[in-house]
């Protein structure tokens, strides 16, 4: 606001000075003589001036005092102008913020309200999670299904992902699912531009975090804040739920195959093939994740509290984890979704797999 309020007066400076100028032009001009033909009449150091004690006297003293007033202007504008500046340029990096999120809400939105129907998918404009139209493809018989692709929540995505790996799945998307490329490198129609108002908008509509550091103003975005307890402990109804009314065997399991009310992933949209669809095959046996079933995680993470840690974290690209793995980054931490005791019990289950 400051900042805006500055640029107006700027503005009304400029335009008394600029209109000052055309009125000082303007009455010169008017004022002005034809040749006359005469150098005595014409040159300036003939003219009539102010006798001495008019030059010496008033004259001198409003020059001095326009300079006195000038002098106080520099001295009380110069200062004011330091003081205000950094609220201004912090002013102007708020409306950048603003005007991003709503050019990033326009791409949002749905194809019928002229955006490339992000909305439309997932959840509406808040972006708590729906379903998308996709055809299967059997690659035995070549069979052609319809299916409603359950898509994930985007309004929690950045509690699992750092900016560079929303960014990345935008630009490239997600192989085997309805999520195509959205980036001109992926081979999608968003610039750069598009995609960086896209991401701004979506951390504009993400669930405010609990438990946020010192100085991590943004509570929709702070790094060490974590899911609101009230939704974790939803969390925690729902799967005890389903344990009681015969759905899933164990706690572990059940918070393994629901896709929770808060919008996380469950584990089993990567790491089960069709429950994305609703038609899930035989759990953790592998999908977009890879397959968790046969021993294979006891044998990767032999150390139960580096694969929770894993889980709690994700992998980073580059990164070692567990026996001779390297992070993908595809892999998202899950340590600001659930709690440690969720965790843990999902880890429980998975290793009996």
């Amino acid at each position: 606001m400051i900042a805006l309020t500055s640029t107006s007066i700027a503005w009304l400076l400029f335009a008394v000075i600029l209109g000052g100028w055309v009125v000082y032009a303007f009455l010169n001009i008017r004022q002005s003589r034809d040749e006359l033909g005469s150098e005595i009449e014409l040159a300036a150091n003939r003219k009539k001036y102010y006798d001495d004690e008019e030059l010496e006297g008033p004259r001198l003293t409003r020059v001095l005092g326009i300079g006195v007033i000038l002098l106080v202007i520099m001295v009380i504008g110069l200062p004011l102008y330091w003081i205000l500046e950094p609220a201004r340029q912090a002013g102007a990096e708020e409306a950048k913020d603003e005007i991003f999120v709503e050019w990033g809400s326009q791409l949002f939105a749905t194809t019928a309200d002229g955006g490339f129907n992000c909305a439309g998918c997932h959840g509406g404009m808040n972006g708590a999670g729906g379903e998308a139209p996709y055809n299967l493809t059997d690659p035995a018989t070549g069979e052609v299904r319809a299916v409603n692709w359950k898509a994930p929540a985007v309004n929690t995505i950045f509690y699992r992902f750092d900016e560079d790996e929303v960014r990345f799945i935008l630009v490239y998307g997600r192989p085997f699912s309805p999520m195509s490329p959205w980036g001109l490198e992926g081979g999608g129609p968003m610039n750069s531009q598009q995609i960086d108002t896209l991401i701004a908008y979506m951390k504009s509509i993400q669930v405010e975090r609990e438990n946020c550091g010192v100085g991590e103003d943004d509570p929709k975005t702070c790094p060490s804040g974590n899911l609101p307890a009230d939704t974790q402990s939803d969390i925690d109804t729902l799967a005890l739920q389903s344990v009681e009314d015969g759905t899933y065997a164990s706690y572990g399991e059940a918070l393994y195959n629901l896709e929770l009310a808060s919008g996380a992933y469950s584990c089993a949209r990567c790491h089960t093939q069709g429950w994305s669809w609703g038609d899930p095959g035989q759990p953790g046996q592998g999908a977009f994740g890879w397959n968790l079933t046969g021993g294979a995680v006891n044998a990767h993470f032999p150390n139960e509290a580096e694969m929770v840690d894993f889980i709690r974290n994700g992998s980073v690209f580059g990164q070692k984890y567990g026996i001779q793995g390297q992070g993908s980054g595809r892999m998202p931490g899950f340590g600001a979704m659930l709690t440690d005791e969720q965790i843990q019990a999902i880890v429980e289950y998975v290793r009996t797999l």
